[in-house]
C-alpha cells in the first residue's frame, strides 16, 4: 500500500442530517475549522471535512460529511449511509417543526445503517427568545430514544467540541468491543471518498 505510516489509530466516518436550516454545515465548520458565518449558501449534495483528535488516548480520524441541500428530497441517498460509524441528528430548537422531524430521521437511520451510533442536537441554543419547546422535553425525548443529547450553538461555539467528542468515544467504545468489523469500514470510509471526489469533479 502507498505512502508512510498513518497518523492516526481509527477513521471514522460520521454524518450530520435533519432539516434544512437547522445549522448542520455551521456545526460541521466551527468543528472543523473553527468558523462561523450568518451567510453560508445551502450546501449542494454533500460535502465532508476532515479533522483528527484524541480520544481516550487514541488518535481518531473524523471524515465528517454534511447532508444539506439533500434533505429536499426527504430523503439523504442510501449511498452516503455506506460505511457510517456515527450520525449527528440536528433540529433547530426555533423550528417545533425541525424537532417534530427528528423521528423520521431516526427512522431512516435505522433503515439504512446497522448499529451505528447516535447523538440528538438541539442547535441555535442561543436564540433564547425565539425557541419553542423546552430543553428538557427534549432530553426526555432523547432518553426514550436511548441517546445522548446535547444543545450546541454554532454561533457562540457552545458544546460543539463536546458534542463532536461524545458521538466519536461512542463510536470508538463500539468499534474497540467489536474489532472485527474495523478494518472493513474503514475501507469503505477511504473509498467513498475517492468515489466523491471523482463525482464533484463530473458536476463541476
Amino acid at each position: 500500500m502507498a505512502g508512510g505510516p498513518r497518523d492516526y489509530d481509527h477513521l471514522f466516518k460520521l454524518l450530520i442530517i435533519g432539516d434544512s436550516g437547522v445549522g448542520k454545515s455551521s456545526l460541521l465548520l466551527r468543528f472543523a475549522d473553527n468558523v462561523f458565518s450568518d451567510n453560508y449558501i445551502t450546501t449542494i449534495g454533500v460535502d465532508f471535512k476532515i479533522r483528527t483528535m484524541d480520544v481516550d488516548g487514541q488518535r481518531v480520524k473524523l471524515q465528517i460529511w454534511d447532508t444539506a441541500g439533500q434533505e429536499r428530497f426527504r430523503t439523504i441517498t442510501s449511498t452516503y449511509y455506506r460505511g457510517t460509524h456515527g450520525v449527528v441528528v440536528v433540529y433547530d430548537v426555533t423550528s417545533g417543526e425541525s424537532f417534530g422531524n427528528v423521528k423520521r430521521w431516526l427512522h431512516e437511520i435505522d433503515t439504512n445503517c446497522d448499529g451505528v451510533q447516535k447523538i440528538l442536537v438541539g442547535n441555535k441554543c442561543e436564540a433564547v427568545e425565539r425557541r419553542v419547546g423546552s430543553e428538557q422535553d427534549a432530553k426526555q425525548f432523547a432518553e426514550a430514544m436511548h441517546i445522548p443529547f446535547f444543545e450546541t450553538s454554532a454561533k457562540e461555539n457552545y458544546n460543539v467540541e463536546k458534542m463532536f467528542s461524545t458521538i466519536t468515544r461512542l463510536v470508538l467504545q463500539a468499534k474497540l468491543a467489536n474489532p472485527s468489523t474495523q478494518g472493513e469500514q474503514q475501507r469503505v470510509v477511504l473509498t467513498d471518498k475517492a468515489k466523491e471526489k471523482k463525482k464533484c469533479k463530473a458536476c463541476s
